[in-house]
């Protein structure tokens, strides 16, 4: 059985300003990455992400290997996996549905087929819902639904595999 999920959400805004809040790390930062985002999301580079949602403590940096961008369609990389020593590849996709509504999707596959595996593809399946909910908020309305959210839910020793490199 593959394991691989798949979130999504409409939001009344333009596909290319849609795109560009995922695209631009500064875009991104202001509702997600909350610990920066080092470069945008061009195909051939490795990003990094980092969380910082506790004040003081910063989760990450997590690369984020492009693999695929194509303006205002899709963007698709490679991460490591939950449980590491392997990666996921993640497909954002971008449709406009009618003029000024964008259909965004979320698709992310190549977990084994183990139980922690499952475990921790549930956890990002939640994680992604979370985003889409959070780039909906910030593109319509210009707020940041991440802050103070988690403050306190996450450590550093949570994602303990991400420094393993």
């Amino acid at each position: 059985m593959e394991l691989k999920f798949q979130v999504q959400t409409k939001i009344q805004k333009a596909i290319g300003e849609v795109f560009d809040a995922v695209y631009n790390p500064e875009k991104l930062a202001g509702y997600f990455t909350n610990g920066g985002a080092s470069a945008p999301l061009d195909a051939g580079t490795t990003v990094e992400w980092t969380f910082a949602d506790t004040p003081g403590q910063t989760i990450g940096p997590f690369p984020v290997e492009v693999k695929e961008v194509v303006t205002n369609e899709l963007i698709a990389f490679e991460w490591e996996a939950g449980s590491g020593g392997y990666n996921t590849r993640v497909e954002i996709t971008f449709e406009e549905t009618d003029p000024g509504e964008t259909l965004v999707k979320i698709t992310e596959s190549g977990w084994k087929d183990a139980e922690k595996e499952l475990k921790d593809s549930y956890g990002n399946c939640m994680g992604w819902s979370q985003m889409l909910s959070a780039l909906k908020a910030f593109t319509e309305y210009g707020i940041d639904l991440r802050k103070g959210a988690y403050t306190e839910m996450y450590t550093p020793e949570d994602f303990e595999h991400s420094k393993k490199r």
